[in-house]
């Protein structure tokens, strides 16, 4: 008995242990379960937006009262500048010994006359250099005095005196920008210019990091710093540095807004956003036209430009975070605030599904103690193999034609026609159809051939201009016009082309890199715009050529629409690979099975996904399957899911004109205007 007892008493207790491994394997089990509700895409929040109201009443206000005024200040920072540096049609040496004299006889007497644009006139950068205070004291002037031709000339000394009948106030007036020194308003543009690359990538790690209400506010106090530093300057260098600092803003002042509009609508109507978006930044220009006519002092029109715009700080109040933006991040909560504010304001309910889902997910993310390393992919695999590097090379062509023309067209239009405030109005007014006219023809004829035929049109538009009369002033301006609404169109179609050549797995890559090296061609038009100093239709004969080059180079690049979408690389150098000379002849694209698609973004669905797939709605939350055998109930965010699912298998692409996005489903800033 002893022995027996004292082996009973030696055998250890097992029981807690038991205990301890079957809640290990319980927490094992809800890891594994909240793992199968985590796919290896992230939580997209698509699949809520159709439940909750793709384009309800949250978002309209959203879009009409936020997002969409929030995009005039780029239009107009970017803009206002030209009138900043208007040139007076007449100036000419100052001689400070003859300032008793009226104008008409200070240029009698000391300046020499000379040719200029064909005709004889006075000299703009040169005078007698001879010693006026011995003149004065020797010769009698009153009686009859005459310069002599034949006195030596020397340059503008002590600077010049300008005509303000038309150009009132300018920096060109204030800081002596002519002759020797006109170079200089043309430097400030590419001040502007070099700004924008650098602004992008600081203000997209900006927005990518602290989110996009914070990046947006301090985008815009530092265009606003700017501008002031602008109205400030008292000389040349020192405004310059303030364009620098202007041109950090643009365009990352007008995509912010964008990006949060487009994060908050559902994938229908993200088209719609963007067309709205380029108007009402085309607006703002037109606006800018009536403005610069109004007030004709540099200064002022700095700072009538700018002040207005301190009210937008009152958007804190009311502008939400991005919700995208707090799911990548992990904020929970405040996603939830934001998203439940949503759907009460559309008049719908947040599903609780959605909430364990997301909780679940969460749980999942810190359960996971490895991580699969995806490859880093750079700019340089795009050029690896033969199909795919001529496409980066073509798309890249086309990004930067299609860029330095439309920049360079909207910097050359005050200088064409006899009214510059009324031609600049045109410039941009004529962009408004062409958005809605490229809105519908790129889901029938595709993206290839109306983009390279609107720009090989745009460009021999600027090529006429060669062959008409320097007094055919109307007739140029027509031209110009056209033109600028052609290109305006191209540039809008570039964009989402561009986004559907490259592969799912590059797309951020192909399109910052191909928009980089595109916004090249900003830092270099405005020396191309120079030229139109000596012959005005020069810069237009050369961004005609521009264009048209772009536009059949464009040609080689195979269609889109019907067409199946690469996701890798290797998918990538296949599409369009048996691409053949007669497609350039084919205007509207061949409608393609969509079977097998490419754009598979999901795994390959279950049979029992595919079943759901199949079935038919009977009322809210029900669906039997065809033979009518049985019914599953749904939720509504479960059937919205089901239905993308289906989609994403089956898609015709849309012209969805929106930015990449990253691995987390939220919204890139990419240098494009």
């Amino acid at each position: 008995m002893n022995g027996k007892k004292r082996n009973s008493s030696a055998q250890p207790n097992l029981e807690p242990m038991r205990e301890a491994a079957k809640e290990d394997e319980e927490k094992d089990a809800e890891i594994q379960e909240s793992e199968k509700m985590l796919p290896d895409e992230p939580f997209d929040l698509d699949e809520l937006l159709p439940v909750i109201g793709e384009f309800g009443r949250y978002q309209k206000l959203l879009l009409w009262l936020i997002c969409l005024p929030a995009c005039i200040p780029c239009g107009f920072c970017a803009f206002n500048q030209l009138f900043m540096t208007d040139v007076p049609e007449q100036y000419w040496c100052r001689v400070p010994e003859l300032e008793n004299f009226t104008v008409e006889e200070r240029k009698m007497y000391a300046i020499p006359m000379a040719e200029n644009d064909g005709v004889e006139s006075y000299s703009k950068c040169s005078r007698y250099a001879v010693d006026w205070k011995e003149i004065l004291n020797y010769s009698d002037i009153e009686g009859g005095f005459a310069p002599n031709s034949s006195w030596p000339t020397e340059p503008c000394l002590d600077g010049w005196e300008y005509n303000t009948t038309v150009v009132q106030s300018s920096i060109v007036i204030d800081f002596n920008l002519v002759c020797d020194y006109d170079i200089y308003p043309t430097l400030g543009l590419v001040a502007l210019n070099t700004g924008g690359p650098v602004g992008v990538y600081l203000f997209g790690l900006l927005n990518d990091r602290t989110g996009r209400r914070i990046s947006y506010f301090s985008c815009l106090a530092t265009l606003l710093a700017g501008s002031f530093i602008t109205a400030a300057s008292t000389s040349f260098w020192m405004w310059a540095f303030s364009r620098v600092i202007v041109g950090l803003t643009i365009p990352a002042v007008y995509q912010i807004p964008f990006i949060i509009a487009l994060e908050l609508v559902g994938p229908n109507y993200r088209s719609f956003v963007t067309v709205m978006t380029c108007t009402f930044y085309t607006f703002g220009i037109m606006m800018l036209a009536g403005v610069t006519y109004l007030v004709r002092d540099w200064v002022e029109l700095t700072l009538y430009t700018s002040v207005p715009f301190l009210l937008y700080f009152l958007y804190l109040l009311v502008m939400p975070e991005s919700p995208r933006w707090l799911l990548m991040k992990g904020k929970l909560e405040e996603a939830l605030q934001i998203l439940e504010t949503m759907a009460r304001v559309n008049g719908k309910q947040l599903p609780d599904s959605f909430r364990k889902r997301l909780q679940q997910r969460v749980l999942a993310e810190k359960s996971r103690t490895t991580k699969r390393t995806e490859p880093t992919i750079g700019a340089f695999d795009l050029c690896k193999t033969p199909n795919m590097r001529l496409k980066t090379i073509l798309i890249t062509l086309n990004w930067f034609a299609n860029e330095t023309v439309y920049l360079g067209l909207s910097y050359y239009g005050p200088s064409l026609g006899e009214n510059q405030y009324l031609s600049f109005f045109l410039s941009s007014l004529v962009e408004i159809p062409s958005y809605i006219i490229c809105w519908i023809i790129m889901d029938r004829w595709g993206r290839r051939w109306p983009m390279c035929l609107l720009m090989i049109l745009s460009g021999i538009s600027c090529i006429v201009t060669v062959v008409l009369s320097e007094d055919a002033v109307t007739e140029t301006l027509i031209l110009y016009l056209l033109s600028k609404s052609m290109i305006s169109a191209s540039f809008l179609i570039i964009y989402p082309f561009a986004g559907e050549l490259y592969p799912t797995q590059v797309r951020g890559v192909g399109i910052g890199t191909s928009s980089y090296i595109g916004g090249l061609g900003l830092i270099v038009i405005p020396f191309i715009t120079y030229l139109g100093k000596d012959n005005l239709r020069l810069p237009l004969v050369i961004m005609g050529c521009v264009s048209v080059l772009g536009g059949f180079t464009g040609l080689r690049l195979p269609e889109t629409l019907h067409h199946r979408l690469p996701q890798t690389l290797e998918e990538g150098e296949l599409f369009g690979q048996d691409w053949t000379f007669d497609e350039c002849f084919r205007c509207i694209p061949i409608k393609k099975s969509p079977a097998g698609s490419y754009e598979n973004l999901s795994h390959e669905p279950s049979d029992t996904a595919l079943e759901l797939n199949a079935a038919v709605p009977i009322n809210a939350g029900t669906y039997a399957t065809g033979s009518g055998s049985c019914s599953t109930e749904r939720t509504p965010l479960e059937v919205a899911r089901i239905r993308r699912q289906s989609m994403k298998r089956l898609v015709r692409q849309a012209s969805t004109m929106d930015t990449q996005k990253t691995k987390d489903g939220a919204m890139q800033l990419t240098y494009w205007f």
